[in-house]
């Protein structure tokens, strides 16, 4: 079956057919404004389309066929993810009025992590609450994540205790143990957890009820600054990891202290994952800043010799797709491997079309 991926970011959108052997049969990225019929009709013909959906809450823990019903319960959601819920609703839509025979199946970040354990799943919270509404850990990127256990697993062999590092403008660790997810980093939103580039991570929750209850900022300013204006903008001004680290390699205070920050969750967060594993035997970077910041990798690693992680400089420095840059005898693995969420959309397509 071919398969159109349609991959909707918060500024972009992009299209991929994906041949019935997971071949690349066409490719476009369009921005705001481009015509997605015209984009459409330039990838040739597809069979099915698949929808990368950020947010699936506790109703979509597999993927799904797109119709009225599904698409008004992820209309539900979008409080949940505003920043990534409109624009993949905005894209079914749009492939729905090009090419409304086309079979559509939505495929969820966060499915990889719905049999997360009661331990991980669960806030302390107060029961009334968590009866009457669904509060619960989440996690995201479980289609990158999905992607990059299945690559590593097939590289290491009997793998069984993988971090995988999900670092681009947003971030999150996944603990997989025997192909499933353990534990991560993101919660019941994708702001929570690493530093991104946006986004804040982990902020004790006192300290915005602080600003809401002390300050005159309102509570639509708060949290357009979580979304927005946090992470390494807040930190350094810019989104761009390469910005920051030429910048520090400079000198720049603000650089400086961002990549540390950035640094220091990052380390704190692949050592809690470990410790939910009981062990690690496999350490995984992917996404755009995982896959080409080797600095990131390196720096990340260096504080992380305890747990039996060591990277080849050269190895690390070279590495291009999927690479293996763990040094020589080092108890650990470490790769790199290359985030393909088409493929593992274009295969959650056909499981949930029986083909």
């Amino acid at each position: 079956m071919r398969v159109l991926v349609v991959n909707a970011g918060s500024s972009s959108l992009k299209l991929r057919l994906v041949g019935a052997d997971d071949e690349l049969l066409g490719s476009s990225d369009l921005e705001p404004g481009d015509d997605v019929e015209a984009a459409l009709a330039g990838l040739g013909e597809a069979e099915a389309s698949g929808h990368r959906v950020v947010h699936g809450g506790a109703r979509f823990v597999d993927p799904v066929v797109i119709d009225d019903a599904v698409v008004a319960a992820l209309e539900e959601l979008t409080a949940l993810a505003p920043l990534h819920q409109p624009p993949a609703l905005a894209a079914i839509a749009a492939v729905r009025r090009a090419a409304p025979q086309l079979p559509a199946v939505a495929c969820f970040d966060t499915a990889f992590h719905a049999g997360l354990p009661d331990a991980a799943a669960t806030y302390a919270l107060p029961r009334s609450w968590r009866a009457r509404w669904p509060l619960r850990r989440y996690g995201f990127h479980g289609l990158s994540h999905a992607w990059a256990a299945r690559r590593a697993a097939e590289r290491l062999g009997g793998a069984r205790r993988i971090v995988i590092c999900h670092l681009g403008a947003g971030a999150s660790l996944a603990a997989v143990l025997d192909g499933r997810s353990v534990d991560t980093t993101m919660g019941f939103t994708p702001l929570a957890g690493l530093v991104m580039a946006t986004r804040p991570g982990d902020v004790d929750p006192g300290l915005l009820m602080w600003l809401l209850e002390q300050t005159d900022l309102t509570q639509a300013e708060v949290a357009a600054a979580l979304v927005h204006e946090s992470g390494l903008q807040g930190l350094a001004g810019t989104t761009d990891m390469r910005d920051v680290l030429a910048a520090a390699a400079a000198g720049e205070p603000a650089a400086v202290l961002a990549l540390d920050v950035y640094l220091h969750r990052l380390r704190a967060g692949i050592a809690a994952m470990a410790a939910a594993l009981g062990d690690l035997d496999a350490l995984v970077f992917t996404g755009r800043v995982g896959e080409r910041a080797h600095e990131v990798r390196s720096r990340a690693a260096a504080g992380l010799g305890f747990l039996g992680v060591g990277l080849d400089d050269a190895a690390n420095a070279a590495a291009a797709g999927d690479a293996d840059i763990g040094a020589p005898g080092a108890r650990v693995r470490a790769l790199v491997v290359e985030s393909r969420e088409d493929l593992e959309i274009a295969r959650a397509v056909r499981a949930a079309l029986g083909t």
